[in-house]
């Protein structure tokens, strides 16, 4: 490995440094693996806007990545079933799959191509924990997962709406954003039951942008 490859490498190690991801250093390939996929398969099914490469590793790599530390908080086990909800490009999914082997991860889109894609990858990096559905969110049987995931994808209100039915007993809903939403979250609270519980903030290597990750449920009694 050299020249770009080789620098894509060493900053993704340094980024899973920086988030105590230490640990998953060995499973840098298959994060690699994933970026080449996504190189690959973006001139004909434009999964993303984001063309660079070296772009790509702090956009949807880092990004992803920095929940993981957050995720492993809400675990249920080392059988813990994550839903991604409008998963595109399978992020975070195909991300959360690779460092949480032991965790069944089914990453949902509307998008034929999209969905296609995170099969495909699926396979080619064999992450027998990670499927691939094509279905209208809202239309979906429940997956009841212990944790409903979303980034980007849409309103928090309407990620409720369509979506809550899919956490199981104990499940949690969390929401990837960037600054804090508080017309969303306004939103939220006054057309829906559920609220925002808990903000954290997020820090994604060689990011500037703020991000942070939202855990919503209902409202208790005296909210």
């Amino acid at each position: 490995m050299s020249g770009p490859a080789e620098e894509l490498q060493e900053r993704l190690v340094r980024a899973l440094r920086t988030l105590d991801l230490a640990d998953e250093v060995e499973r840098a390939p298959l994060m690699l693996g994933y970026l080449a996929q996504l190189q690959h398969w973006n001139r004909a099914y434009n999964l993303t806007a984001v063309r660079d490469p070296s772009q790509m590793l702090v956009q949807h790599v880092f990004d992803s990545l920095a929940v993981v530390p957050a995720l492993r908080a809400y675990r249920k086990g080392s059988s813990t079933a994550v839903a991604d909800i409008g998963s595109g490009a399978g992020l975070p999914g195909i991300i959360l799959g690779i460092c949480e082997p032991g965790w069944t991860i089914t990453c949902v889109d509307t998008v034929g191509k999209k969905a296609a894609f995170v099969r495909q990858v699926a396979g080619v990096l064999g992450l027998a924990n990670v499927r691939s559905v094509q279905a209208r969110v809202e239309s979906l049987e429940s997956l009841q997962a212990d944790i409903v995931i979303s980034r980007a994808f849409a309103s928090l209100a309407d990620f409720v709406r369509v979506a809550s039915h899919h956490c199981g007993p104990g499940g949690v809903m969390l929401a990837m954003k960037g600054q804090f939403p508080d017309t969303e979250r306004a939103a939220l609270e006054s057309t829906t039951d559920w609220c925002v519980r808990r903000s954290l903030s997020l820090h994604v290597p060689e990011m500037e942008a703020q991000r942070c990750l939202l855990e919503l449920g209902p409202k208790e009694p005296n909210d």
